[in-house]
């Protein structure tokens, strides 16, 4: 069960490697990045090339660890016993199976993606660390220990926004995905833009690459802003030429896709007039 890239998303060989290894040593693996290098994008596309199901658990800031074994709902089983309700008998009917349990006790293997998992209270990961562990977790309404029928390729994403425990980090297999130089962004814009002009692609970024070293910027464009700006640039028949900026407009065209707030446009029109001397 080797992993090696999909004709929809370029992995450079150090990813590919990050995968099969954690796939060998059954790992997590722990993808960090910057937003937009698709590490998401990933697990669907690992999960599409060694043919399994996915189940995505997507991380928010109120998430608790315990939502993903299983919730019980107390409120709903004492109104059912005010109405008296059969079914309020049986406790099972009230729990809500979450993803890991629902990746556990899946018919086969399957690949769980936890993304964003830096999202959460810091407690979180390590609040899932025996159950990744061990693979399985006890229900105490019920009495009975979920154990993984089949371990499942777990893959968790984290943009950095906080650092996360060691305890976790040394559970875990673990790889940065550098962003793209221009080669392989060539290479990752072919697959979404085929047959794209060379001079267009050309110009375009080397555009976009000036745009993402200026200094101080707030947000860099990313991956994704960029495929978003060439299918504009795409969509308005542009050429190479019409993107050549003169002195009275020193920000690239259509730049709202690649610029996301007004200090970074204001910051960048800035240094463009510093860069003509003011004139």
């Amino acid at each position: 069960m080797k992993f090696t890239g999909t004709e929809s998303y370029v992995a450079t060989e150090d990813l590919t490697v990050a995968v099969n290894a954690a796939v060998t040593l059954e790992r997590p693996l722990l993808v960090k990045g910057e937003p937009g290098t698709g590490k998401t994008e990933l697990a669907r596309q690992v999960a599409g090339s060694l043919g399994l199901p996915i189940i995505e658990w997507h991380i928010k800031s109120t998430t608790k660890a315990q939502q993903g074994l299983y919730e019980y709902d107390a409120v709903s089983r004492l109104r059912d016993s005010q109405l008296g309700e059969e079914r309020v008998h049986d406790v099972a009917n009230y729990i809500k199976r979450g993803k890991l349990w629902q990746a556990f006790t899946a018919d086969g293997k399957v690949v769980l993606l936890i993304d964003e998992v830096d999202k959460a209270d810091i407690e979180f990961p390590n609040d899932l660390l025996q159950e990744l562990d061990r693979m399985e977790f006890h229900v105490y309404e019920t009495g009975e220990t979920v154990v993984a029928k089949h371990r499942p390729i777990v893959i968790i994403t984290s943009n950095n926004e906080k650092e996360l425990p060691d305890a976790f980090l040394r559970r875990c297999f673990f790889h940065y995905i550098r962003f793209p130089d221009i080669e392989t962004m060539k290479r990752i814009v072919e697959v979404h833009h085929p047959g794209i002009k060379e001079a267009l692609l050309t110009t375009a970024l080397t555009q976009f690459y000036e745009v993402r070293e200026m200094g101080g910027l707030k947000k860099k464009p990313s991956t994704s802003e960029v495929l978003d700006w060439l299918k504009l640039l795409l969509a308005e028949d542009l050429t190479s030429e019409d993107l050549r900026r003169d002195g009275s407009n020193a920000l690239p065209k259509l730049h709202g896709a690649l610029l996301k707030n007004e200090q970074d446009v204001h910051m960048f029109e800035r240094l463009a007039f510093m860069a003509r001397g003011g004139r």
